[in-house]
């Protein structure tokens, strides 16, 4: 399996649209991390980027995210990638807790481009601090 999580400075980046880079993880069938690679992130809002189709085509269902948008959530479900948000802290730290059961989707949706304010559905359930 190969997980996805939105990156700036080693860091889940709370904006997926905007994010350096994605730190791709290659977890095998013992659900520890056997692999590690990054994809640059394309210039411009994700969710109308080709960057759910790049993730698809590398083997990613899974997105550990921070914030998301709706459009941006529809899009990588539509490429078969599951999509977690409410994430925070170092990626390595994220996908660990993730692969031990420590989280779970927040439902934090951003609502507009400019996000300043978060809508979230249920509580956080977990921040990798």
């Amino acid at each position: 399996m190969k997980i996805a999580i939105p990156t700036r400075n080693n860091i889940v980046d709370d904006h997926f649209g905007h994010c350096e880079y994605y730190t791709i993880f290659t977890i095998d069938e013992n659900k520890q991390i056997i692999g590690t690679e990054t994809q640059a992130s394309p210039e411009g809002c994700g969710c109308k980027s080709n960057i759910a189709s790049v993730l698809e085509e590398k083997g990613i269902t899974l997105m550990l995210a921070g914030n998301m948008g709706e459009g941006a959530k529809n899009t990588l479900e539509a490429h078969h990638i599951q999509v977690i948000r409410g994430c925070s802290g170092p990626v390595e730290a994220v996908a660990n807790a993730w692969l031990q059961g420590k989280i779970n989707d927040s439902g934090d949706t951003c609502n507009h481009h400019e996000c300043n304010s978060h809508h979230s559905t249920e509580p956080l359930t977990f921040k990798v601090l």
